[in-house]
């Protein structure tokens, strides 16, 4: 296009920073970034979501960020014009759509336009587990379809360490590696923290709660790793099979910040890096 003199709009950025996302092509996307802004585009909502997706799925988070802090409009929480404009769109929306704005419900804990977009995704996919397990702590109604035990690895002095939720499998170690995760805990509740129950299902006692959010996988690996570590050494790095919960996301905040340590908790969805009490995803995951 400019070759042949021709101007690109905002539509032709954004689809050209698509397709480098796409490929990984970064030196492309930079040269287009660079064009933007000796161009003077305006950083809508449209061209920084696009560089914001390129520079992510390319590995350069940093730029990502960067981009992200810059742009003007970043629409979070608007999930009523965010349902209008899927019902209004002139396809049929996809798993994907639905899958994104129940994401987006559950995280700003919008039951109801939730329950609205998983019976979308029913309609879709009538076997989806994760629309059931929402459907499950909704309502506490079985379904019979369950999903895989959440298990989380860490690496300590080159050997990989599993845990899975409610693990006593390290027998030599596991009364240390609970009271030095009751001790994690106590903590953060003085600093504020308070335990995020509705991340259980809500057909037992709110003690057991508790109980059954201190067992997390990822909240067992995180206790074994300071306690096997040096303090304010080099990051803690977590893996999960399955996406973490709100209430260890929150847990994890606040243990960066007793532990003056940085925690990298990689799930099914994303990385996130806990460091100084903020996580890089901004709690929305």
């Amino acid at each position: 296009m400019l070759e042949e003199n021709v101007r690109p709009n905002d539509f032709t950025v954004v689809s050209a920073l698509s397709a480098c996302a796409k490929i990984g092509a970064v030196e492309a996307g930079l040269r287009i970034h660079k064009y933007i802004k000796d161009n003077r585009f305006r950083l809508n909502a449209a061209i920084g979501t696009a560089l914001v997706d390129m520079y992510a799925k390319c590995g350069n988070i940093e730029s990502a960020s960067q981009v992200f802090s810059e742009t003007k409009e970043s629409r979070a929480g608007r999930l009523n014009e965010a349902l209008k404009f899927i019902e209004e769109m002139p396809i049929n929306p996809d798993l994907v759509i639905w899958g994104t704005l129940f994401c987006a419900c559950r995280a700003h804990k919008n039951v109801e336009i939730a329950e609205f977009a998983v019976t979308k995704l029913l309609e879709l996919e009538p076997k989806h587990p994760g629309s059931y397990v929402f459907l499950s702590n909704a309502y506490a109604a079985d379904k019979g379809v369950g999903k895989g035990p959440g298990w989380s690895h860490v690496e300590v002095d080159g050997q990989v360490h599993r845990f899975v939720a409610g693990d006593n499998a390290h027998h030599k170690d596991a009364n240390e590696i609970h009271q030095k995760l009751e001790e994690i805990m106590s903590g953060a509740r003085k600093q504020g923290y308070m335990p995020g129950t509705e991340w259980v299902l809500h057909n037992i006692e709110e003690e057991e709660k508790e109980d059954a959010l201190g067992s997390h996988s990822e909240k067992l690996a995180l206790a074994f790793a300071l306690i096997q570590t040096s303090p304010k050494t080099a990051p803690i790095r977590i893996v999960k099979n399955l996406r973490i919960c709100g209430d260890c996301h929150s847990l994890m905040k606040y243990a960066s910040i007793m532990s003056q340590r940085e925690i990298i908790v990689r799930d099914i969805k994303r990385f996130h890096h806990f460091k100084d009490g903020t996580c890089s995803c901004g709690d929305y995951w």
